[in-house]
């Protein structure tokens, strides 16, 4: 089921570029500080951590400080704020390579959110 078998990690990876780049001018301005990074699947630790059962319930994870967070007082050497797409749950989930790109634009979206200090319940979706 979905499209695991059908779709090599180059492919995915040229499908999150593409939705990262139909991203509207005010999130790619904000994407400019953000590395993202595609990842197989979600870490044991990080399941841990957000509590989730189930990794096929974890598409995405924005780590570091929301722009919210940010002060003067920062302080130095941090990482900067990164976002995971996770290939594998999001390849189960998809049927098709146009329903992978729209699933990780929404996720890329979703995570932006996080950035800019959101919170899940306040996210459009």
């Amino acid at each position: 089921m979905g499209m695991r078998e059908h779709m090599s990690s180059e492919a995915f990876a040229k499908l999150v570029q593409q939705a990262i780049a139909d991203l509207p001018p005010p999130y790619a301005k904000l994407m400019e500080s953000i590395a993202v990074v595609v990842e197989e699947e979600p870490s044991k630790e990080v399941l841990e951590d957000l509590e989730l059962e189930d990794e096929e319930d974890l598409l995405g994870l924005y780590q570091g400080r929301s722009l919210t967070a940010d002060s003067f007082f920062t302080p130095g050497g941090e990482l900067p704020p990164q976002i995971s797409i996770y290939r594998g749950p999001i390849l189960r989930l998809c049927e098709s390579p146009e329903e992978v790109v729209q699933e990780v634009y929404d996720t890329v979206v979703h995570e932006l959110g996080h950035h800019v200090g959101l919170d899940d319940d306040d996210m459009p979706y």
